[in-house]
């Protein structure tokens, strides 16, 4: 990131220079919203520590994670009215200033429910850093420079949660989780005081507040809320089979009615879905959907494989994951160069089937994979989420009307983080459901009449009896361990197979898009 940057300065020189104090105030807006993305994943290697440090139990330490991702996903597309209202400068600011202060807590914490409330704080406020950047992005810097702007902004959204749980497990490993959030506080301080000094891309527009749509807000938060919870618990729950999760359903189903009733009814709304008419951004928002499951989707299934399957530990997870995020970083550069070169739409399929192709050469999985059976898959995933990045950004918001830009952004960047969930929903119930057919099937292969089986249960039995153990019943659960682990792996490989198909039907869809104007997209219609 450090050589976009510099990039970045030399615009200056340019016939569109840009004065050098919003330069470095949209330097500044990509570290914050860095870490605001990094924190969605940065504990998720480490839950195991905070759950012993804070005494919890197992059934409340996801909310460590899920209490974030709620309280983020309200802000995101809510961001787009306080900026408006509040100016960038004073959303931003307080953004940064209370995500800092909110870390701070998180480290502070002595029991998991005042994690669970720190935790939300840091969720909410930070969510508003992110669409800022985005926004910032295609107002400031003309149309000729997006080739070397939107491959930041999508290096830093696509690589915070890539390298999130290899960061957390370091710091975890080599001082405390404690430090997973307490590494916020001085960048987070710097990051304030630049923002608060260094940024004037707009004035506030106060009268705003006296039009402020509250019931919009409510029913916006019971919504966006309701889906995150509904998402992130209901495979662990049996979905709507549980009470909670089924009241929790019809409060989201109702807040989602009363919140688009009213998008569409008053005068200035929560939300503004009028940039959906834009036939590229309403693409852009379904591709950004689509790979957010992609995005968190392999970031949760490469761990989980390696962890479960593999026995490996936080450390070792991230030594063998880095490629993935060396391969962003280093392709974030080229991406640019191409956006200003070749038909956006073209760079996107690419980047499409590339990424099927990483997932459909991971359908070979077996237990013994580590990280040279999994170099190729993260070479391919790395480097195509960015040629797939890039151009999304700039066919979905270049073409967006100025005033829609703040909104549209807070829009775009909620699709990818409902991605993520509604993946990981899907995921999670898919390798359950899955595990459980392919272990039967399995099992009915396991039996007296097969050869196979008898030999492998008699030389467990020898094995187990010669090291004075009950030899019958320990084997009889070694093998049950293998047939269940094969069983794991097999659903897996279901997942990804189902990620290949979804990434090689984008690349057709990119079709649709219309054809942008030059420089990434930058004279499309509104």
């Amino acid at each position: 990131m450090a050589n976009a940057i510099v990039d970045v300065a030399a615009v200056s020189a340019d016939k569109d220079a840009m004065p050098a104090r919003r330069i470095f105030a949209f330097v500044a807006m990509v570290f914050g919203m860095f870490m605001a993305i990094l924190d969605i994943q940065v504990v998720s290697a480490s839950l195991a520590e905070i759950q012993a440090g804070l005494s919890a139990g197992s059934d409340e330490i996801g909310w460590v994670q899920t209490s974030y991702l709620i309280a983020e996903v309200i802000m995101i597309p809510l961001s787009g009215t306080l900026g408006r209202i509040m100016s960038t400068r004073v959303l931003f600011t307080i953004s940064a200033a209370g995500f800092t202060i909110a870390s701070a807590l998180c480290a502070t914490a002595t029991n998991i429910d005042q994690m669970i409330v720190y935790r939300a704080l840091q969720g909410f406020i930070g969510g508003g850093m992110i669409p800022s950047v985005f926004a910032a992005a295609f107002t400031i810097f003309p149309p000729s420079r997006r080739a070397i702007v939107s491959p930041i902004i999508g290096l830093v959204a696509t690589l915070a949660p890539t390298i999130g749980p290899t960061v957390g497990g370091y710091l975890t490993s080599a001082l405390s989780w404690h430090w997973l959030f307490l590494i916020n506080v001085i960048p987070g301080i710097l990051v304030a005081s630049a923002a608060w000094l260094l940024i004037d891309f707009d004035k506030p527009e106060k009268g705003l507040m006296a039009k402020f749509d509250w019931w919009g807000l409510l029913a916006m938060g019971t919504f966006l809320g309701g889906m995150e919870y509904v998402l992130e618990e209901g495979a662990a729950h049996d979905w709507l089979n549980d009470q909670t999760i089924l009241m929790v359903f019809i409060a989201m189903v109702v807040g989602g009615v009363v919140f688009f009733w009213r998008a569409f009814k008053v005068e200035f709304p929560i939300v503004d879905l009028r940039a959906f008419s834009n036939v590229n951004f309403a693409f852009g928002s379904v591709f950004s959907f689509v790979l957010g499951i992609g995005l968190y989707g392999l970031t949760y299934l490469y761990p989980l494989y390696l962890g479960r399957i593999r026995g490996y530990d936080s450390m070792m997870i991230g030594e063998t994951l880095f490629i993935s995020g060396l391969c962003m970083f280093l392709t974030a550069p080229f991406a640019g160069f191409l956006s200003s070169k070749m038909d956006l739409r073209v760079m996107m399929m690419i980047g499409f089937l590339g990424f099927a192709a990483g997932t459909y050469s991971m359908s070979q999985l077996t237990a013994d994979w580590s990280f040279n059976e999994l170099l190729i898959p993260q070479i391919f995933r790395g480097v195509s989420m960015m040629l797939c990045m890039v151009p999304i950004n700039n066919l979905a918001l270049g073409t967006l009307a100025p005033e829609r830009l703040k909104g549209g952004s807070g829009l775009f960047n909620l699709t990818r983080n409902l991605g993520g969930a509604v993946g990981l929903a899907l995921i999670n119930t898919i390798l359950v459901n899955r595990t459980a057919t392919h272990y039967e099937v399995l099992a009915e292969h396991v039996t007296w009449s097969n050869p196979a089986a008898v030999a492998q249960m008699d030389q467990m039995v020898r094995n187990n009896t010669a090291n004075g153990l009950n030899g019958l019943e320990a084997a009889t659960r070694q093998l049950s361990n293998i047939v269940r682990q094969q069983a794991t792996i097999l659903s897996m490989i279901d997942v990804l197979l189902i990620l290949t198909v979804a990434f090689a039907g984008l690349a057709v869809l990119a079709l649709l898009m219309k054809k942008p104007g030059k420089a990434g997209g930058g004279g499309g219609g509104h």
